[in-house]
Order: structure tokens, then sequence, then C-alpha cells
């Protein structure tokens, strides 16, 4: 037998190789199944410029001008006015809420000014939490606006000219003026930091004891399923503290993210949000059968919720699809609790429907944990 190199030994190994492989049918799935959605979610969901953006409309009138204005804005392409309200408090609350992503106030006092030539103003405020989102449907609308009021008044050319060069887009970037990533950036990296770690380290909580050989004995205590899950998930909430102390204090001292709502909400958001990570995490152990296992389903369910939540690319710039492919991972309402609390000063009306969600999901994960749990080891 020749000790350096046998061809019949390597295909045995490699047939040995190629059975284990087809038996480890999860580890078979994450190699088709995470370049195909990276494909599909690079390819066709993300978008750094995006259109079709909510708005809401601040008007008394229903003039010539102010149509021409509504008209020529949703013609960029950028802005969809689902909302026209009457006033500035009604559209307050709705960008406050994230309804909308802009709000454009036209006085009543528009189609008069200008006829005289009298400086006619038009007032965007736009919801500069996310920098990216706003910059596009901003740049072109003093243009956009100008060639319209132009067109409109096309038989008094001259004096259309001049009140057309007089025409003034005012725009208030709203909770971020500077334009500064960190304000949006750092909040949504708890929600990332929060998410990779929980769900990891509590998906190899029942892996684990098998991997061990100590399941038997986890199996032979008088103890409920409930109380199983409970024990091993809870201990995780204590480092997922850890970890939110760390970041909202990076958050404050380091980056100089702004505080303005309420600390209070923040935190029982957080806790809500933690108790569902590791109730999925624990949900994914008894799925897997090893911890490599485990890490392959975190990481598979990972990616799509970086990509799809909002946090790296805006998420109204994605299409409808994948919008709705977004709303179930806890993450993306995760994103806007923290981003509306932390930035806006939202109260508990405004961050409800993110919110419930997040109990919706706590719930899912444990029916799913509970139901999954298996008290042998057949």
């Amino acid at each position: 037998m020749s000790a350096v190199f046998s061809f019949p030994r390597l295909m045995a190994i490699i047939i040995k190789e190629s059975i284990q492989m087809r038996r480890d049918r999860i580890t078979f799935a994450m190699m088709l199944g995470v370049p195909l959605m990276q494909l599909v979610l690079f390819g066709f969901a993300i978008n750094n410029d995006p259109k079709g953006l909510p708005a809401a409309l601040v008007t008394t009138s229903q003039d010539q001008y102010t149509r021409a204005m509504v008209s020529a804005m949703e013609n960029t392409g950028y802005y969809r006015f689902d909302h026209v309200v009457a006033s500035a408090e009604a559209a307050d609350r709705l960008i406050k809420s994230g309804a909308v992503s802009f709000v454009v106030t036209i006085p009543s006092d528009f189609s008069r000014r200008v006829q005289r030539g009298d400086h006619p103003q038009i007032l965007i405020e736009a919801d500069a939490t996310d920098p990216s989102v706003a910059s596009g449907a901003i740049s072109t609308l003093g243009t956009v606006a100008a060639q319209a009021l132009l067109r409109e008044q096309s038989a008094e050319a001259v004096a259309a000219r001049q009140s057309t060069a007089a025409l003034q887009v005012v725009v208030h970037r709203l909770y971020n003026p500077e334009g500064i990533t960190q304000y949006n950036i750092v909040p949504g990296l708890l929600g990332v930091i929060l998410q990779l770690t929980m769900v990891m380290m509590t998906s190899m909580a029942l892996t684990r004891e098998t991997e061990r050989g100590t399941m038997e004995n986890l199996l032979a205590m008088p103890a409920s399923p409930l109380e199983i899950m409970l024990g091993k998930v809870l201990p995780f909430l204590v480092v997922g503290g850890v970890q939110v102390a760390v970041v909202l204090l990076a958050a404050k001292f380091l980056f100089s993210v702004p505080f303005v709502g309420s600390l209070t909400l923040l935190l029982a958001s957080i806790l809500v949000f933690v108790l569902a990570l590791v109730l999925l995490g624990y949900a994914i152990s008894t799925l897997a059968r090893t911890q490599m296992q485990a890490m392959q389903l975190t990481f598979f369910f990972f990616l799509p919720s970086l990509l799809l939540s909002g946090f790296m690319f805006p998420y109204r710039g994605m299409p409808g699809w994948a919008q709705t492919l977004g709303e179930i991972f806890p993450l993306t309402h995760f994103l806007r609790i923290i981003r509306a609390v932390m930035l806006k000063g939202a109260d508990l009306d405004g961050v409800a429907s993110p919110l419930l969600a997040l109990v919706f999901f706590v719930v899912a994960f444990m029916v799913l944990a509970l139901a999954r749990f298996r008290r042998t080891l057949d």
C-alpha cells in the first residue's frame, strides 16, 4: 500500500464526503440559497435613489397654480401625495409617525403672489432621519417647480419670467438638518448588533447540549418545555442589557447622536425586541441538529433582514414586494421605533404599530419553539 498517495483511497474519501454533504440538507441548502438570495436582493430590491415617496400636501386652495405645482412634483416620480390636510399640526403628526417622508405646504395666497410677481414661496419639510432618502427628491424640486409655473403663465411672457425667477422653494430638513449619517446609522447599529449576537448565541442553546451529550440529562429533569426555554433564554437578556448600555452611551458621548424622546419607552421597546430575538434563536435551535447548522440558519435569517430592514439601504426605495418581505423581520420594526424615539421624540402613539409588531413576533416565536421542542432524542 502506497503511503504517499492512492487514487482509490482518495475516491473513497470523496464519495464519503459527498454522501455526508447530501445528508446535511441544511448546509447543502445554504450553499445554493445564499448566493441566489444575494443575487435577487442586490439585483432587484436595492435602490439608493428611492422614488414614489409618500408626501402630505398642506393647502387650502385648489387654484391652477397650486395644481400645477402638485402635478409637477408628482411627475418627477419622487413624490406621491397620499394625504391632503388643512393644518400644519396634522401634517406634523404624519411626518413624525413616519407615515410620510415629505410635507409640502403651499400658502393660501400663493396664486395671488404669483400673479403680482411678489416672490411666491412653497415650503418643503423633509424627514431627514435618513439623509439619502430626501436628497434626490429635494435636488430636483427647484427647477421643476419653476418650469411648471412658467408653463402655467405662458400667456404673460415677460411677467411670467419675472415671477418665476422670484419663486422660492424653502426646504426644512427635519430631525437631522445637517444630514449627518451617524444619526441614522448609530441607532440602527444597536438593532443589528443585538440581532446578530442574541440570535446566534441562543440558537446554540439546545444544539450545544446535544453535541456535548448532556441532552439526556436535560430531558430527564422534572421541567416543562416552557421552563427549559425560559431558563435557556433569560440569561441572555442580561448580555443584551450590557450591549444596549454600551451602544447607547457610545451614541451619546462618542457620536453625539441627539436623544429627544422617552428613555423609558425606548428601553421597553428594546426589551421586547431582545425577547423576540432570543426566542427566535431558541426556535432555530429546535430546528438545527448541530451548532454549525444553527449558525448557518442564523446567517440565512440575518442577511435578508440586514438588507431589507432599511438599515443599509432606504426602505422606501425598494419595490413593493421587497417592502412586504421586509415586514416579516423584527429588525425592520425596531429601526422605526429607535429612530422615531431618539431623533423625532415620538411618543407611544407614534410607535404603537411597530411595537405591536414586535409583541406579535414574541408570541409567534414562543409558540414555534414550544411546538418544535422534542422530549426525546429521536
